[in-house]
């Protein structure tokens, strides 16, 4: 299966058209000269950011993107018409990349921000641009330049403030249920989610984020194995990470592995990945306690939480029956707001500074 966070396209601009080579002549007019007129440009694609789409999975039936043509230029000096921009819409965090140079044309991180990807050709002159006085009746007119042409790689990173990440089961899809108005499938078995999915937490009145659940990542992931890897660079934009991790896993874990085990793998694919993901705030999500006695929960939590040496916040939850969620999405949501005051307060100390 195609995964829908990143595609690969074909788009061509539209050639500029023919200058046009013609003469004038009308009655009582004897020496009318030339008057071919220029050809139209050809018409530009660009792309643009749209807020409502989530997905590039619209790329995965149409590859190609053809601008207009310019018209050709006309007798009595008329211009052909210009051809017509193409625009493209894209979801808000998409990358855009030259697939033959690896170069990055640009990053549509905005509502209705605007990129141009193929400029479209120059119309050609017609031969009226051509007359002199040794030349009366030029039979001279230039061709309209053909458009630009490129393949280009979209990538979506997600502009998400909170990214989930965890290994498959962990219980990532059930929190951003337990938390939000998002939906994502939820079943008993690997990869469940095959596309990340967003959802809005809101706090109270005009106090909200945005959290992404990224599918689980494996060890390998960061080298291409499982579909985790794919949905790292998600994790990239976020300004917080939730690394949940199954308390409880059944027959000693994930594959024989423990939940501090779980944690040191992910942290390891995290660095392979890119090493200033792990200098991001993590917090330490246990979940599925409600599969412990409740006299065995907290040392359960103490001993993974020993074992890691975890200096950060961590929480003890069961997202499935919502036990303790809410008092995260608090927490994170009072880490926001002193974000935004550290910065005002910046801003204003080096506004008083000048």
């Amino acid at each position: 299966m195609k995964l829908v966070d990143e595609a690969e396209i074909q788009v061509i601009a539209g050639n500029g058209g023919n200058g046009c080579v013609g003469f004038r002549r009308e009655k009582f007019i004897p020496l009318g000269g030339p008057d071919g007129g220029d050809g139209g440009d050809g018409g530009s694609v660009w792309l643009q950011a749209d807020e409502n789409l989530n997905t590039l999975v619209d790329f995965r039936h149409q590859k190609q993107f053809r601008a207009q043509r310019g018209e050709n230029g006309m007798g009595r000096q008329m211009y052909g018409k210009a051809g017509e921009d193409l625009t493209i819409t894209v979801p808000v965090g998409t990358v855009v990349m030259n697939v033959e140079t690896d170069e990055v044309i640009g990053d549509l991180t905005r509502h209705g921000e605007r990129l141009l990807v193929a400029r479209g050709g120059k119309g050609g002159l017609g031969n009226m641009h051509f007359k002199s006085s040794t030349n009366r009746s030029p039979r001279k007119a230039l061709p309209g330049l053909p458009g630009e042409e490129r393949e280009l790689r979209l990538e979506l990173k997600l502009l998400a403030d909170v990214g989930l990440l965890g290994f498959p089961n962990a219980g990532k899809s059930t929190l951003i249920r337990a938390v939000s108005a998002a939906t994502p499938k939820v079943a008993d078995y690997p990869f469940t989610t095959l596309y990340p999915n967003l959802g809005v937490v809101s706090v109270e009145a005009h106090r909200s984020f945005v959290i992404a659940d990224i599918p689980g990542l494996i060890e390998g992931a960061a080298d291409g194995a499982g579909l985790g890897a794919q949905f790292l660079r998600h994790l990239q934009r976020t300004r917080l990470l939730l690394h949940l991790v199954d308390i409880a896993p059944m027959e000693g874990g994930v594959e024989g592995v423990t939940p501090a085990e779980q944690v040191r793998a992910i942290e390891r694919e995290l660095e392979k990945h890119d090493p200033e993901l792990l200098k991001k705030p993590r917090w330490l999500v246990l979940n599925k306690a409600d599969l412990l006695l409740e006299e065995e929960q907290q040392d359960a939590a103490r001993a993974v939480i020993e074992e890691l040496g975890w200096s950060d916040r961590w929480y003890l939850v069961s997202a499935i029956g919502r036990e303790g969620t809410w008092p995260i999405m608090l927490d994170v949501m009072a880490f926001f707001d002193r974000q935004r005051q550290d910065a005002l307060d910046e801003a204003n100390a080096a506004g008083d500074g000048v």
